[in-house]
């Protein structure tokens, strides 16, 4: 029996969905007899949190076994559809065409979970002095074609307005490859639709952006908020304008931050049969207090007990059963 773990978000108010962790969240208790096999495929986003999860079950369950495989978002849907996984981690909602393949082949749509809140970070070397960017510029340093209102390129720290050390620095751009969810909602929302320049360096990993931002004085790099090395720092961000948030957990709960978002899991879940015991008790431990404390652990926010009752309804699993 395979698992897959999958992630999507959307951009909106986070407010009314998230708490502070383990509040009121059930603590996992183990039940006996379960055994199998836990694969996730999907998101590089939710490598960690997934290694996590899985781990920790394991140790709850000695007779479980696990694998995760991070290449990207857009790996998740063909391995559920394939039936190589069960579960499938993906930092961006499902597209139609991924929908309804799965759905010729099972008959029926996939299962949509939302179990964690994310943000999307921007990063510099942590001696540049710019103190913040609005999707404006962000549009104009990354995209080919301008769709946020930016009227030419920014090539150069200088058109930025960084002092004259800085202004025969050209920017080195870093960001995710085009199979992760992360691509799409930066392209999407910070892009306004738009495309990326070709040179742009595109990275197979979240945490690979911010070392190669680490890496040298004139880079910038969009990855997930969970991601930090010591060589870089996040910086606020605005829609328009200079009134710069930045991403804490607070803004990003109020919708404040503008590049929020929620990661879902998408699971293969007839909808008249029941889970297998081992992907029920793993979704049980995702929603529990254990589960969500790692969410935080990670680097991302913890949903709210009445989100996580919601999904678990989604399944079949009633809480406090």
């Amino acid at each position: 029996m395979k698992l897959v773990l999958t992630l999507v978000l959307t951009s909106m108010s986070l407010l009314s969905t998230s708490v502070a962790i383990g509040e009121e969240l059930d603590v996992y208790q183990k039940v006996p007899g379960i055994s199998g096999n836990l694969t996730s495929v999907g998101s590089d986003t939710l490598a960690g949190m997934t290694t996590l999860w899985v781990e920790e079950f394991k140790q709850l369950y000695p007779g479980v076994s696990g694998q995760v495989q991070a290449s990207g978002s857009s790996t998740a849907p063909p391995a559920l559809t394939e039936g190589t996984a069960q579960f499938g981690p993906m930092s961006r909602p499902m597209r139609i065409r991924e929908i309804e393949a799965f759905e010729r082949s099972h008959g029926y749509k996939p299962t949509a979970l939302r179990v964690a809140i994310d943000a999307i970070g921007i990063f510099v070397h942590r001696d540049n002095p710019i103190s913040g960017l609005n999707f404006i510029q962000l549009d104009a340093i990354y995209s080919s074609t301008l769709r946020c209102g930016a009227t030419q390129p920014i090539t150069s720290w200088s058109q930025l307005g960084l002092d004259y050390q800085w202004a025969k620095r050209s920017i080195q751009m870093f960001g995710r490859n085009s199979v992760s969810g992360t691509y799409g909602y930066f392209k999407k929302n910070a892009l306004c639709g738009g495309d990326f320049k070709n040179d742009v360096n595109e990275q197979p990993g979240s945490a690979s952006v911010v070392q190669s931002v680490a890496s040298a004085i004139n880079t910038i790099g969009y990855s997930g908020v969970g991601y930090k090395v010591s060589g870089a720092k996040r910086l606020p961000i605005a829609k328009t304008g200079t009134d710069y948030v930045d991403a804490t957990r607070e803004n990003i709960l109020s919708g404040e931050y503008p590049l929020s978002r929620y990661l879902y899991v998408y699971i293969d879940k007839h909808p008249t049969k029941p889970l297998s015991p081992v992907e029920r008790e793993f979704i049980r431990f995702i929603y529990s207090k254990q589960g969500q404390a790692m969410v935080e652990k990670d680097g991302y926010v913890a949903i709210s007990p009445e989100l996580a009752q919601n999904e678990l309804e989604k399944v079949g699993i009633l809480v406090n059963e």
